[in-house]
């Protein structure tokens, strides 16, 4: 609603427009993690979308010189919406490496929203564009390609079938030139006709131009719809032909993409159309700026022939960890000197909503564990005896021979010292854009004393580890553990406590659900000693398999709790992205007032909820926006500085009770 029509007008005059209102805070979402991994299929090298070309010239995207995104990460709200991007034709759970079974973890955890980036191997050159399996369109006069979105081969599969509608024109006139319609008859330029002659023929004429005029004797507009080639005869009628193509990948996801046009010109270019919607098809370049014919006048409709794509190959042997970085990359809104944007975890800068960072396949630990059967196991019998706790099996981690590249063995001493490169790599990453916090996993296999050494090489507040990794089952046959990073598990219950509770719930003392086994068994005194390292253990409890702390792995004491670090993430991002209308606003005393009362409120409602510690507002938090922090020569060089600090609450982790027995034999239980 305006501000005029807050104000009762009467009599013409002037009024006085009631103050505007003061803008408040919102939440902002912290419950977001980006997954980046290998995939046998999903979105890679896409054209760079060029802002600068019109819609009717999106075919453009498609050129074989135009940069490219090696790293595309993509937003799915399920597991679901990740099979039928990431999927692999066989299975969901299909693939190489361990995304799938994280993304999957995530989301039973209670996980909503996540992006998937998946990663693949830097060639340089023409080398990129191999693998990608290719089609030729049947019932077109001439070739028509069509290229598959991405590499792999899950498009040898892909089908692809092409069907024809005719629409009747209703003409006042019939020239072999050109016809004459009236305004609102639907002929545009681009248009496919098919020309009926008054000898019994059929032929193709595209429409390339619409002339506009008046009839003299009749107040009518009418337009001339002119031929790129006149008809070989006189024209008995005449019809619009558009197309109808129908894509399905072989695993039950089939795209429709109807009223296209078959020229460049034409608002509905098939090229167009497949750049700018289609998720498993690209236009060849070899036509991408021409137009189709059919292949006969009458239109014939063949099925899809068997094999119609061929050549997808996966190439994840070629894989190597240098593939899930950029080195080009130096801060944030970096770009490459060909204007492409950065690949691998670099490529997560750009996201505006994203949280938390899980690297499931960043190396592919050896050797796997021996596989064991969980099958259904009664330890019933026909006399009573004392209860005692299953013995907890074995978990098989996945070991997939198309990865060599990404084989590292913890416990080698080279190959851990490559770990924790690796993992220091992606610290460095989230220290520099300090907007995410990336989940770290303990190498699997070590002992506590070798996970505390392991732990001993990192000091950061933007970075939480996990042991052991917890076992869910696989998709193969019989019931078989795998093993799956920690991490992801963590993912989802620091999302769910985030939907239920808020930024400020602890992420721990939480059910990991469809966790059924662990990989290790952490004693008591284990758990005691890496949990003051920062080191968050899943224990296998009564209930099933348990996260027990939300730590980070900072050195600093104000930076331990993960629940500290997300909560001052999340002011940062509310200040940094709401704060947008105060640039440009005049820089006086009623602005500072203005800030003053606002970020005082907004603090003020997250110390009811009990975001912050301390018993009034004066030792949760302050604002302070006055002369001293903002002399003449700040405000004469245009600048206002803003000062706030906050208490934030730290989550309860030890509960201390006294067990004392009275001399009448009772025993009391005191805090």
């Amino acid at each position: 609603m305006s501000l005029a029509r807050q104000v009762a007008l009467g009599a013409p005059g002037v009024y006085a427009l009631p103050r505007e209102r003061l803008r408040a805070f919102t939440g902002e979402r912290m419950d977001v993690c980006a997954f980046v991994g290998v995939a046998p299929r999903g979105p890679c090298r896409e054209p760079l979308v060029d802002h600068t070309l019109a819609h009717d010239d999106s075919w453009r995207m498609c050129d074989p010189d135009r940069p490219r995104r090696r790293t595309v990460p993509v937003a799915v709200e399920s597991f679901e919406g990740y099979a039928r991007l990431f999927g692999g034709a066989a299975s969901a759970l299909a693939g190489p490496g361990l995304l799938p079974y994280a993304v999957r973890a995530f989301f039973e955890q209670g996980g909503r929203r996540a992006y998937v980036a998946r990663i693949v191997h830097a060639y340089g050159g023409p080398a990129d564009q191999a693998g990608v399996a290719t089609g030729r369109l049947p019932a077109t006069a001439a070739p028509v390609l069509l290229r598959a979105r991405n590499e792999g081969s899950w498009a040898n599969g892909l089908s692809a079938r092409l069907t024809w509608t005719t629409r009747l024109v209703l003409a006042e006139s019939l020239a072999v030139g050109a016809l004459v319609v009236r305004r609102g008859e639907p002929v545009g330029v681009g248009d496919l006709l098919r020309l009926r002659l008054t000898d019994g023929k059929a032929e193709f004429r595209f429409v390339a131009a619409i002339e506009s005029f008046g009839d003299p004797l009749v107040d009518v507009i009418r337009r001339r719809v002119v031929f790129d080639v006149a008809a070989t005869g006189p024209i008995a009628a005449a019809e619009v032909v558009e197309a109808a193509l129908t894509l399905a990948d072989g695993t039950g996801y089939v795209e429709i993409h109807d009223r296209l046009g078959l020229d460049a010109s034409h608002p509905r270019w098939m090229a167009t159309v497949l750049c700018r919607e289609s998720t498993l098809v690209l236009p060849d370049w070899s036509w991408a700026g021409g137009r189709i014919l059919p292949a006969q006048a009458h239109l014939p409709e063949p099925e899809a022939p068997k094999g119609q794509f061929s050549g997808g190959m996966d190439r994840h042997a070629d894989l190597e960890h240098s593939d899930f970085f950029d080195p080009a990359w130096m801060s944030p809104g970096d770009s490459d000197a060909d204007g492409a944007t950065p690949s691998g975890v670099q490529a997560l800068a750009v996201l505006a909503d994203l949280t938390h960072i899980v690297v499931p396949d960043l190396y592919q630990p050896t050797p796997p564990p021996p596989a064991s059967d969980i099958g259904e196991r009664s330890l019933a019998t026909a006399v009573f005896e004392p209860c005692f706790d299953a013995p907890p099996g074995e978990v098989q981690a996945v070991l997939d021979p198309a990865l060599p590249g990404l084989r590292l063995d913890p416990g080698l001493p080279a190959d851990l010292a490559k770990i924790i490169g690796l993992q220091q790599k992606l610290i460095d990453f989230v220290e520099a854009t300090r907007e995410q916090i990336v989940l770290l996993d303990a190498p699997p296999g070590l002992t506590a004393p070798a996970v505390e050494a392991w732990r001993g090489r990192f000091d950061s507040a933007h970075a939480a580890a996990y042991h052991p990794w917890p076992g869910v089952i696989g998709s193969g046959k019989g019931n078989v553990a795998v093993a799956v990073p920690p991490s992801a598990i963590a993912a989802g219950i620091i999302a769910d406590r985030e939907r239920r509770f808020g930024v400020v719930a602890g992420p721990a003392n939480a059910l990991a659900l469809q966790a059924v086994r662990l990989d290790q068994t952490v004693t008591p005194q284990e758990h005691a000693a890496l949990h003051p390292e920062g080191i968050n253990v899943f224990v296998l409890d009564r209930d099933g398999v348990k996260l027990t702390a939300g730590r980070t792995l900072s050195r600093d004491r104000q930076w331990r709790q993960l629940s500290v670090r997300r909560l001052v993430l999340m002011l940062r991002r509310a200040l940094k992205r709401q704060m947008d209308w105060a640039v440009f606003e005049p820089n006086g005393p009623a602005l500072r007032r203005d800030l003053q009362r606002i970020l005082s409120t907004y603090l003020r409602r997250l110390y009811v909820a009990g975001v912050f510690r301390g018993d009034t507002e004066a030792e949760a938090f302050f604002v302070r926006c006055d002369d001293t922090l903002n002399p003449q020569a700040r405000v004469d060089a245009g600048q206002l500085v803003v000062e706030i600090g906050v208490a934030p609450a730290e989550p309860l982790e030890f509960i201390l009770l006294r067990i004392v027995r009275r001399a009448d034999g009772d025993i009391a239980v005191e805090s």
